[in-house]
Formats: structure tokens, C-alpha cells, sequence
């Protein structure tokens, strides 16, 4: 496994860019690209933690599974698919097959990684959180959140990296 600095740097370099968050639940693989996200370390563990909201595809099958893993393009590289994955749902079309992307299996948990990219990360789901909309910022919530479709978040411990 990379060192946690080392992952740390890749994805906080892409993620403003985007980078492809990928499932399975009951053999249903889905990706989304997503730009927000943090890496650091909570009980003592390496963690990872996506944000998705509840109207996503994506929150349907994160909220049933344990497993997430994240693949991070190359710098510049994959920005259609990227755009794809970001503007489309899953629940309408295959995602993969959409943005011309080759899934192969994680190596230690049950979900998809995309081939090609730079950085893979796998994680085993520690906490879900709803937000709790009563509790955050007024000014955050205006911006961000005028439907109300707030987010849930995922805390996966980093188990593998490469």
C-alpha cells in the first residue's frame, strides 16, 4: 500500500478536477465522479471519506453495501468520462459502457476500479452520516443546498492502495 501522504497528494491534486467513485451492490457496478472528499485518519485507521447525495444513484447502492473504492485519473486525462459520469445517472445507463470505461475487480473488496488510472483506492465502509442540516453552516446551506437534497457521509477505511 502507498503511503498516506503519498494518496493524500494524488487526490487532492485531481479532486477538484474530479475523480470516479465506484460501487456494486447485488452485481450492480455504478461510478460518479465526485469533487469533494478528505483523506486523514479517524480511530486509529487510514480513512477516506466520500460525501453523495441522497438523491444519487450512487447513495442507493453505497447505503446497502460496505465497500467503496475511488480511482484517480491522471492529471488531465479522462475528462469526458469524467464529465459523463458526473451529468448522467447510473439508474438510466451503464456509465462504464457510456464513457468508454474498463472496469476490472478491486483486489480486496467487492466493488469496481477503473483501468487507466493513476491511483487506486480501495475502502470498507466504517460510518454513514446524513447531515444534519440543522447543524450546519446558514451560509454553506444557502449555496449549496436551496432543494434540500443534502448529503450523506461515507467513511471507508483505506485498506489498499496501488
Amino acid at each position: 500500500m502507498k503511503k498516506i501522504d503519498d494518496i493524500s497528494n494524488l487526490f487532492n491534486a485531481q479532486l477538484p478536477k474530479g475523480v470516479f467513485l465506484n460501487c456494486r451492490h447485488q452485481g450492480i457496478d455504478n461510478t460518479m465522479t465526485i469533487g469533494w472528499g478528505s483523506i486523514g485518519v479517524m480511530w486509529g485507521k487510514p480513512v477516506l471519506t466520500v460525501v453523495v447525495r441522497y438523491s444519487r444513484f450512487t447513495y442507493e447502492l453505497l447505503s446497502k453495501t460496505d465497500a467503496f473504492t475511488v480511482s484517480i485519473p491522471e492529471a488531465n486525462m479522462m475528462k469526458e468520462a469524467l464529465k459523463i459520469c458526473g451529468t448522467l445517472s447510473g439508474r438510466n445507463i451503464d456509465k462504464f459502457e457510456k464513457a468508454g470505461l474498463t472496469k476490472e475487480q478491486a483486489k480486496y473488496v467487492d466493488a469496481p476500479v477503473i483501468a487507466g488510472c493513476e491511483l487506486q483506492i480501495e475502502c470498507k465502509t466504517l460510518y454513514k452520516q446524513s447531515m444534519e442540516p440543522g447543524l450546519l453552516n446558514e451560509s454553506i446551506d444557502k449555496r449549496n443546498y436551496a432543494n434540500k437534497d443534502y448529503h450523506v457521509f461515507f467513511i471507508g477505511e483505506i485498506v489498499e492502495s496501488y
